[in-house]
Formats: structure tokens, sequence, C-alpha cells
């Protein structure tokens, strides 16, 4: 997926194969050709404004709601903590997404009544004994929040994985209002499994990475590439989901 979802990848595989060509007598001119082709999608990659065409439109798929007075649970979905840096450096290690943490701290304080829930286990091939569960457990311990309250569920491996575990770890009952939070970018991808899981929740998305707003040209390849290979992976992600059954849409909406 990686390899299909980050632009300097791709770049970097057809460079190389120009540079053969270019060592090449009958080759020579498709290499020169093919650095051409690489060098001005770069360009775009560089100036236009990706964020607004792709991850904005991601972000801003399910708008903030204000949440009901009584809210009877909350799911936060895994991906901002690195158990395997957690291993190697003995204290908790977070990333970029940690709001969706840090969001599951301020809501379980406004509503007191919430069963709350962290769902994340690995991803990873290599490193499947290690969990994210345990080291939310231990930022939140950090934060001083009571992980009493928090149920957490160690074994998923994927989205599809978080709704479905966690469905049958809470068995939520119809007519129960059940908040999911995670990125906003990731959020439709989200809403689709749990959907196609038998469990319609209630966005809370967090972790913006854009105005919303068409912020015009720019000379930014780093943001250019980001901004595309972070809406790539969203994109194929649901159309992969789709395929399988995991979601309900191809691009799930309100």
């Amino acid at each position: 997926m990686d390899l299909l979802t980050q632009p300097i990848n791709m770049a970097l595989l057809v460079l190389l194969a120009a540079c053969a060509l270019l060592f090449s007598r009958r080759g020579a001119a498709l290499g020169r050709t093919l650095v051409c082709v690489v060098t001005a999608v770069l360009l775009l990659l560089a100036v236009l404004p990706w964020d607004y065409w792709l991850v904005a439109s991601l972000e801003d798929r399910f708008p903030q709601q204000p949440l009901p007075a009584h809210i009877d649970g909350i799911v936060v979905l895994g991906g901002s903590v690195d158990p395997v840096v957690t291993a190697a450096r003995g204290q908790p290690s977070v990333n970029g997404t940690v709001e969706r943490i840090t969001a599951m701290v301020e809501l379980g304080r406004h509503h007191p009544e919430a069963r709350l829930v962290f769902t994340g286990g690995s991803g990873s091939v290599t490193a499947q004994a290690l969990k994210e569960a345990p080291v939310a457990r231990a930022f939140l311990d950090s934060l001083g929040f009571d992980t009493g309250r928090v149920l957490f569920e160690a074994q998923s491996r994927n989205t599809w994985e978080n709704a479905v575990f966690t469905r049958d770890l809470v068995t939520p009952q119809p007519g129960q209002i059940w908040v999911l939070v995670t990125s906003a970018v990731h959020m439709p991808r989200s809403v689709g499994a749990f959907r196609a899981a038998g469990w319609q929740v209630l966005p809370y998305p967090v972790d913006y990475t854009t105005t919303g707003s068409n912020g015009g040209l720019r000379f930014n390849v780093a943001g250019g590439l980001g901004s595309v290979a972070n809406a790539m992976h969203e994109f194929l992600g649901m159309a992969y989901y789709r395929l399988r059954g995991w979601s309900d849409a191809l691009y799930p909406a309100p």
C-alpha cells in the first residue's frame, strides 16, 4: 500500500528506471522523457493546492456537529501511538494524531456517563507483539486520566477490525448513542466500516491538517507530496474496503 500511496517512492522508482535507460543506446530517449515527466509531476505537486483539493475534501466529508447532552459510549481509534518506539525508549511515544487520545480525555470528562473504548492492536507485519492499547493506557495514565473507565481493545489490525472487535466487546444496543473519534481525514473510511459492521456511530472528527480554504499556489514539495500521499492512502483504502465488503459505500457520507 505504501508503494502506491507515497508519490516520492513512485518518483524514485521511475527515476531509477530512467537512469538505467540513459545508459542504453536504444533507451536513452525514453530515459530523458521519463526524467522530464517526473520533474513536471513533482513541480505540479509542489505548487498546486493538493491539501485543499484532496485532503480538505476528506476532512470536510463529515462536518463537526454538537454532541447531544447524553452519550452512551465513545470509541477512539488507534493510530496515535508508536508501540515500537515506546518499547525501544521506555516511555509512551505519540505521533501527530495524538488529538484522538486527548479528545477522549476531554469528552470523557464532559460525559462521565459514557463508556470509553480505545481500539488499537498492531498493523505491523513484523511487530505484532507490540500493541497500541498498552501504550495508550500508559499515556493516559501519564495525563492523570482514570484508565479504569476505559476498555482497551488490543487485537485489531485495521479499521475494519476496530469496528468488528469493538462491536463484539461492547455489544451496542439499538437506540444508544456512540461517538466515534478519529482523524478527520480518516473519518469517511471509518464510518463506512462501522456502518458495514452494523453499527451506527456519531462522527467526532479531530486532528485537522487543513484550514478548508484554498490557499492558492505555493512552492512546497514536501507539503504537496505529503498531502497527496495522505489522501491517496484514504481513497485507495475506501476502494479496497468497498471491494471487501468492509464499507457500506465507496465514499461514505453523512
